[in-house]
């Protein structure tokens, strides 16, 4: 049996202990927690980041020389494979900043000049947004133009 005393006041006897105060959030280890540790970016993250902003490009009709294209194409028809992003895209990256060499090809009639701008713009707020790496270069080689009545550099199929 439990005995409740009571006091003058009406206080019970289970008031006397304080409430804890709700703890303080301590920090350990000291500064910011954002900043304990590294992260590092591999080039290919770059390069798919990349090849994706340059390809959204209007004027753009795809990425890589000839020989990348066609090895692209073959690649993409064996089952299990998929469409590399990456193509015609390299990159070098470093603890801070990256710099980036595309191959394109654009569509005939388009501006180059224009469409090289708009693609530097593109990648370059793409890259920096996504992985605060400073883009220090962008450097465009348009490897061919699409004329309209070419048709897509895809390999005939060798099973009918």
């Amino acid at each position: 049996m439990t005995d409740m005393t009571t006091t003058p006041e009406g206080d019970h006897e289970d008031d006397q202990w304080e409430r804890p105060s709700p703890r303080k959030a301590t920090r350990r280890g000291g500064g910011d927690p954002a900043g304990r540790g590294r992260t590092t970016i591999a080039d290919g993250v770059v390069e798919k980041i990349a090849g994706l902003a340059a390809r959204d490009v209007v004027g753009v009709h795809t990425m890589g020389s000839g020989l990348a294209r066609t090895f692209g194409a073959v690649r993409d028809r064996v089952p299990g494979g998929s469409k590399s992003v990456t193509r015609g895209v390299k990159a070098e990256v470093g603890e801070v900043q990256t710099a980036l060499d595309l191959e394109i090809v654009v569509d005939y009639g388009v501006s180059i000049a224009d469409v090289a701008r708009a693609v530097r713009e593109n990648v370059i707020a793409a890259v920096e947004r996504m992985t605060s790496l400073e883009v220090v270069e962008v450097n465009i080689a348009v490897s061919d133009v699409k004329l309209p009545e070419e048709e897509d550099e895809e390999p005939e199929p060798r099973i009918q």
